[in-house]
């Protein structure tokens, strides 16, 4: 598994579409992939949303952007990670 920050903006349907069972389906899609939802964050400034998500590989954070653009309207921009601390063992 892999770490991914899913950082997500809203259009006006994905606004009037807000709830908590949207949240819930987001989760199940998440892990529907195979993936798990680590944490979920509302933000101010350029992205409303940010998701921080295990996935398995690279094909995995493909199909969650795609599938929750389709499934909320919700647009995702999705960026692997490491922890500081695999990124020191690679750089090492």
């Amino acid at each position: 598994m892999e770490i991914f920050f899913m950082f997500g903006k809203y259009n006006a349907k994905a606004l009037k579409e807000m709830s908590y069972q949207r949240t819930e389906q987001i989760i199940k899609e998440i892990e529907g992939l195979g993936g798990k939802m680590n944490a979920m964050h509302a933000l101010l400034g350029e992205y409303d949303l940010l998701f921080c998500v295990n996935l398995p590989g690279l094909d995995g954070a493909l199909k969650a952007s795609i599938l929750l653009t389709k499934a909320t309207e919700i647009s995702f921009t999705t960026y692997p990670a490491v922890t500081v601390e695999a990124f020191d063992k690679m750089m090492g």
